[in-house]
């Protein structure tokens, strides 16, 4: 008897005893599976090892799937349909995709040293698909394992939030290329071992998707892939506990769209429809469209707005338990179509939520938005307290998941910590917030960014800011103003923030332009489809410039460019920045930040100074690398225990037990 199996329980209903059976859910999966495989065995296979591969994979995966469905679903009287139609897709995607090229066959890649990341979208940062395989040796040469293509499916003109309004999965938009150009790159990449991420927005879809369309068009299946609400009182009962994310464009959660005669769930515009996973046909469908994806050749998809894709009345409507079991039912069907692909989770939610989506049966890597926005924290009240109080309750994921850890990205910075943990430190999460956004956007005496805010909300004053690494550190003002000592503090800032994620357990994620030391671009105020979002300013169109200052050691761009390529060779060239795990350290010291990377063979110590004096910590902080000989890979300079350890300003030290 397995664990699973519960004792019939009596209750009452109308003052009539019933029996209530629970599920023995092995057997019932058992059972249900050997219904299904004769859809198995009645496919023409075009590789018998792929039949016989699959099955494997159906053996070890099909219960995660079963139970998950079940669990979403089991009260639809038709999904035991939807189970058969989901086999055959999952099938059909094996067979054709079996033996098809990859960057390795190792499941752990993403644990190794070797791993560096880029985001990039394909327009701005090379044109098309073509020339942006004509910058694969710019990308080796960076020392990049892992490039991640922002949104390039077919999407409307004008407004489609930057690619993620998709309105066909299936089709690369014609300006970046084709999907046989997309392929090929995969294949470029692959063959180079390097890994493709693509992004698979699936919290919603655009207005001009067919499915849309024909939801538009009255067709009631369709209606049905959609929140269609036509009691406007509903509608507030929604709108009085979700949270509004884009503020400034549409106050609420819901559009009035005269076609369905009814209000559809739009969370972020007015454009982009919610689906409803509530009905199983859709999420039957859309794993078929993330099988398309997986079948270009793609390593990891990056699940867009992973929290908002399950909605209940009377909640927040974000990382509700449903939320998590959907995405264990895709992760499943992964492991059984595609088991090369991985999961990235992007939860820009409180902490403790953002960590439960991180598990090899959910995600197998995350963003981690609390490291990124705690880092812009200390270097604006040059104080590492709630980096390091929050870190030591959150860094710590299961063995084999892995962060991705970024300093900017193609989104705004919102300040996603825990306000109880802030407020043991005697820190207001409302009030520093706001000091953060004025900081941040320019509005602060003496503050040395030139971000851009982004949705200030009406209501409460909140917003979230926008800008490249280089503006946001300084560079921006430092050079307008002709200030030499303002320059060298924000090289030194920069390199701090890319010494800090550099050196991070986990795969380091850069963004486009920040490699190159690109500061704020304006044009996009001149766009009528672009000038109402802040976000363009950190989206540059790249130019040969950008790329021949990079090069040039005389320009500020040149100096940025080649000390991160110098971080970056020495991360590479220690394992110690693989797979040993990380501890956050207290220093004693209000302005520097510090943990240890524990590996069986090499241990370091990382000392970051988030202020712009030079501050001193004890040697001892050193034993911690249980050596007599230790060296700063940085700097190359021998420390002692017996001695303070001096960082100037901004100054990092990796300190390496030899």
């Amino acid at each position: 008897m397995t664990k699973s199996i519960k004792r019939a329980t009596l209750g009452a209903i109308d003052n009539n005893w019933v029996k209530v059976v629970v599920m023995d859910r092995v057997f019932e999966a058992q059972k249900t599976l050997a219904r299904l495989m004769p859809v198995v065995n009645a496919k023409r296979w075009a590789n018998k090892e792929a039949k016989a591969a699959f099955k494997l994979n159906l053996d070890e995966h099909f219960q995660a799937l079963f139970d998950a469905l079940v669990e979403l679903y089991g009260h639809h009287y038709d999904l035991h349909f939807h189970l058969d139609r989901l086999l055959r897709q999952l099938a059909a995607h094996y067979d054709a995709q079996y033996g098809h090229s990859s960057a390795g066959s190792d499941p752990y890649w993403y644990q190794s040293e070797k791993n560096l990341g880029i985001a990039v979208y394909v327009d701005l940062f090379a044109g098309d698909l073509e020339k942006l395989k004509q910058r694969i040796p710019y990308l080796k040469s960076l020392g990049i394992s892992y490039l991640h293509l922002m949104p390039l499916y077919l999407a409307p003109e004008g407004d489609s939030d930057g690619g993620y309004a998709v309105s066909d999965y299936r089709q690369v938009n014609p300006q970046l290329g084709s999907n046989d150009d997309l392929k090929a790159l995969a294949d470029a990449l692959h063959t180079e071992g390097m890994r493709l991420v693509l992004d698979f927005v699936f919290n919603h879809t655009s207005d001009e998707h067919r499915w849309a369309e024909a939801a538009k068009a009255g067709d009631r299946r369709y209606q049905d892939y959609y929140y269609l609400l036509t009691d406007e009182s509903e509608v507030a009962e929604y709108n009085t506990t979700v949270r509004e994310i884009f503020p400034t464009v549409r106050r609420g959660s819901f559009t009035w769209v005269n076609e369905v005669d009814a209000w559809v769930w739009t969370t972020f515009n007015s454009f982009q429809w919610d689906l409803n996973y509530a009905n199983p046909e859709v999420f039957v469908a859309i794993t078929d469209e993330m099988l398309h994806l997986a079948s270009l050749g793609c390593d990891v998809l990056r699940l867009d707005a992973l929290a908002f894709i399950w909605k209940r009345k009377g909640t927040v409507c974000e990382s509700l338990p449903q939320a998590h079991t959907l995405i264990k039912a895709f992760n499943a069907c992964l492991r059984i179509s595609a088991p090369q692909v991985l999961f990235k989770s992007e939860a820009i939610v409180h902490p403790d939520e953002v960590n439960k989506y991180i598990g090899l049966d959910e995600c197998q890597l995350s963003y981690n938005p609390l490291m990124m926005a705690l880092m812009w924290e200390s270097l604006a009240t040059r104080q590492t307290k709630l980096l390091t109080a929050s870190l030591k309750r959150s860094f710590q994921i299961p063995q084999q998941t892995r962060w991705v850890n970024y300093v900017r990205c193609h989104d705004d910075i919102g300040w996603t910590w825990d306000d109880n943990i802030a407020g043991q430190l005697g820190i207001n999460g409302y009030d520093h917030r706001l000091f953060l956004n004025r900081f941040y956007t320019g509005q602060f005496d003496g503050s040395f960014a030139r971000g851009v805010p982004f949705q200030q909300n009406p209501s409460n004053g909140d917003c979230r800011v926008c800008g490249t690494l280089a503006s946001l550190a300084g560079l921006e003002q430092a050079l307008e103003q002709g200030d030499d000592q303002g320059i060298k503090l924000a090289l030194g800032r920069i390199k701090l923030l890319n010494a800090v994620n550099l050196s991070m357990t986990g795969i380091p994620l850069l963004y486009q332009g920040d490699d190159l030391g690109v500061l704020n671009d304006s044009s996009y105020l001149q766009d009528p489809h672009k000038r109402d979002d802040a976000r363009w300013v950190n989206r540059k169109l790249l130019t040969a410039g950008d790329f021949d200052r990079a090069v040039d050691s005389q320009t500020v761009q040149g100096q940025v460019a080649a000390t991160l390529r110098e971080l970056i060779t020495i991360r590479q060239s220690n394992p110690v920045f693989g797979s040993s795990q990380t501890e956050i350290l207290e220093t004693y010291n209000p302005h520097a930040f510090a943990f240890a990377r524990i590996g069986e063979q090499q241990r370091l110590l990382v000392l970051a100074n988030f202020s712009e004096h030079q501050l001193e910590i004890p040697g001892s902080i050193l034993q911690i690398l249980a050596s007599e000989q230790i060296r700063d890979l940085l700097s190359g300079d021998t420390l002692s225990t017996n001695a303070p350890i001096k960082l100037d300003a901004y100054q990092v030290v990796w300190a390496l037990s030899v």
